[in-house]
C-alpha cells in the first residue's frame, strides 16, 4: 500500500467537513456569546497594539507577543496557500476564508484571553501558556491527557512541517528560481569528489539536486537567534514582521492599482464563486461550491491559525493585567493575516488573471502576478517577501514547540529540543519527501481538537473576562 496515498487520506479526512465545521462552529458559538466583539472593538484591539498599558507579570509586551504570533502565522500560506486555495476551488475560496477569519477572530479573542488567564511560570523564570495549560488547569485534571494529547502534537509539527521542512523548502525553492544557489554551490562539491575520485551516491545525488547550502544557511541563523529564547525571537519579530508586512502590502497594492479597472469584476467573481459553483477557468478540472468552501475555509485557517492553538503560546507571554487585554490584541492578529495580506493576495492573483494559467501553481502563481507588473525585480521581490515570511514562521514554531516540550518534561530538554530543531532545519534540504510534509498537515489538524474543546468548555470564562475588562475601561473613561 502506497504510504503517501494513505497519509492523504487520513489527512482529507482529518482537514474534512468534521473539522471545518467544529471550527467554524466554534467561532460562531463565540461571536455570539461575545456579542460580535471582533466588530464592535476591533477599532479598540487595533489602539490597544500600540498603547497597552503593558502592566503586569510577563516576558515580552503585548506588541511583541502579537509580533511572534503574527510570525509564525503570516507564512507561505498568505502566498502559497492563497494561490493554491483558488486554484482548486475558485475565486470563491477567498470568500470562504474571509468567512473563516471573521469567526476566526472570536476564535482568536478567546485564544488570547484564556492563555494570559492560565498561564504559568516554569522552572527558569519564563513564562508558559497555551491551550495545554487552559486545557488542564481550566477544564480540570481529568481532562490532561488532552493538553498532552494537544502538547505532542504541538512539537510534532515545529519538528517535521510547519516550522522546519515546509518552509526551507519554500525558501530555497524561491531562492534558487533566482540564484540558483545550491545547484552552483553542487556542482562545485561534485567537481571536488570527481577530482578524488569519488563516485558514490552522495556524489549523485548532488549532482542531480544541488548541494542545500541555503538550509544550513537558515539553520545557522535560527540557532543564533533562538537560544536567546523569548525574549531574542520577539525582537526580531517586532523588527521584521512589521517591516514584511508594509513591503508586502505596498507592493500587492501597486499591482491592484495598475490593474485598478479589473477589481470590481474581480470582487464580482469571488462572490458569485462563492455560491454558484462556477468552474474554474483555464488549465482547471472545475470548482464546485463545496470545493470553494473547503479550500477556502481550509486554507483560511490554515493560514491564520485561529482555532489551532498556536498563536495564544506567545500570547501568554504578554506583559497584561488584563487577560481581555490580550485577547483584542490578539484577535487583530487574524485580521491583518486574512483579512488584509490574503486578500491582498487574492485580488493580486485575480486582477492579473494569473489564477488561469495553465503549467503554474502555488507561489509560481503569485510570483507571475508580480512579474506582469514589476518584469524585472518580481521574481526578487516575491522570493525576499516569502523568504522573510518563511523565516519568521520557523522561529514563531520554534518558540511553540519549545513550550509544548517544556509542559510535557520541564525545562531539561530544552536545549536539546533547540539542538534537534536546528538539525531538522539543516537536513531539510536533503529531504523531499511528501510523505513528512502530508503528515505535518495531519498533526496540524489534530491540534485543533483537543484546542476547540478546551474554547468551548471555557466560553463561560472568556465571557466573565471581557465583562471585567469592559467594566474596568468604563472605569477608566468616567475618571478621565
Amino acid at each position: 500500500m502506497d504510504l503517501l496515498k494513505v497519509l492523504n487520506a487520513i489527512n482529507d479526512f482529518v482537514w474534512g467537513p468534521p473539522l471545518l465545521v467544529l471550527l467554524v462552529g466554534t467561532g460562531i458559538l463565540l461571536t455570539v456569546r461575545l456579542k460580535l466583539i471582533q466588530v464592535l472593538k476591533l477599532p479598540k484591539a487595533a489602539k490597544l497594539i500600540f498603547k497597552a498599558e503593558n502592566k503586569g507579570s510577563g516576558d515580552i509586551n503585548s506588541f511583541a507577543a502579537l509580533c511572534t504570533a503574527l510570525a509564525a502565522t503570516v507564512g507561505t500560506g498568505n502566498i502559497v496557500g492563497v494561490a493554491t486555495a483558488i486554484g482548486t476551488g475558485g475565486p470563491g475560496a477567498l470568500f470562504w476564508m474571509w468567512i473563516a477569519a471573521f469567526f476566526g477572530m472570536a476564535t482568536k479573542y478567546a485564544e488570547g484571553v484564556l492563555a494570559i488567564k492560565y498561564r504559568t511560570v516554569d522552572a527558569n523564570g519564563q513564562i508558559s501558556g497555551g491551550p495545554m495549560y487552559y486545557i488542564e488547569k481550566g477544564l480540570g485534571r481529568k481532562f490532561k491527557p488532552l493538553a498532552i494529547f494537544f502538547a505532542v502534537s504541538g512539537i510534532l509539527v515545529a519538528l517535521l512541517g510547519i516550522g522546519t521542512f515546509s518552509q526551507v523548502n519554500s525558501i530555497s525553492t524561491s531562492i534558487n528560481m533566482v540564484a540558483g544557489i545550491d545547484v552552483y554551490v553542487g556542482n562545485i562539491v561534485v567537481s571536488m569528489l570527481d577530482q578524488l575520485h569519488i563516485l558514490s551516491g552522495a556524489r549523485e545525488w548532488i549532482a542531480t539536486n544541488g548541494f542545500p547550502v541555503i538550509s544550513m544557511v537558515v539553520a545557522i541563523l535560527v540557532a543564533i537567534i533562538v537560544f536567546g529564547g523569548i525574549k531574542s525571537i520577539s525582537k526580531v519579530s517586532e523588527k521584521v514582521v512589521p517591516v514584511m508586512a508594509i513591503v508586502y502590502i505596498v507592493l500587492s497594492g501597486i499591482i491592484l492599482g495598475v490593474n485598478y479597472q479589473s477589481i470590481l469584476p474581480a470582487l464580482g467573481e469571488v462572490f458569485s464563486g462563492a455560491f454558484s459553483g462556477r468552474a474554474a477557468v483555464g488549465g482547471f478540472l472545475g470548482a464546485t461550491m463545496a470545493k470553494a468552501i473547503q479550500k477556502g475555509i481550509a486554507r483560511g485557517v490554515f493560514s491564520n491559525e485561529s482555532g489551532l492553538g498556536s498563536a495564544p503560546i506567545a500570547a501568554a507571554a504578554a506583559k497584561t493585567e488584563w487577560p481581555a487585554e490580550q485577547g483584542l490584541i490578539s484577535m487583530t492578529g487574524t485580521f491583518i493575516d486574512t483579512i488584509i495580506i490574503c486578500t491582498l493576495t487574492g485580488l493580486t492573483i485575480l486582477v492579473t488573471g494569473t489564477w488561469c494559467q495553465e503549467g503554474i501553481e502555488g507561489a509560481a502563481v503569485t510570483q507571475a502576478a508580480f512579474l506582469q507588473v514589476f518584469p524585472k525585480t518580481g521574481s526578487i521581490l516575491i522570493t525576499i517577501c516569502l523568504t522573510l515570511f518563511a523565516f519568521t514562521t520557523i522561529l514563531g514554531w520554534c518558540y511553540y514547540g519549545e513550550r509544548c516540550l517544556e509542559y510535557l518534561a520541564g525545562v531539561k530538554g530544552i536545549n536539546i529540543y533547540r539542538w534537534v530543531f536546528i538539525g531538522m532545519l539543516a537536513i531539510s534540504g536533503f529531504l523531499k519527501l511528501q510523505e513528512i510534509w502530508a503528515l505535518a498537515d495531519i498533526v496540524n489538524g489534530l491540534m485543533a481538537f483537543p484546542n476547540l474543546i478546551g474554547l468551548i468548555g471555557l466560553s463561560g470564562v472568556v465571557v466573565t473576562e471581557t465583562r471585567l475588562y469592559m467594566e474596568h475601561l468604563k472605569k477608566q473613561e468616567i475618571k478621565e
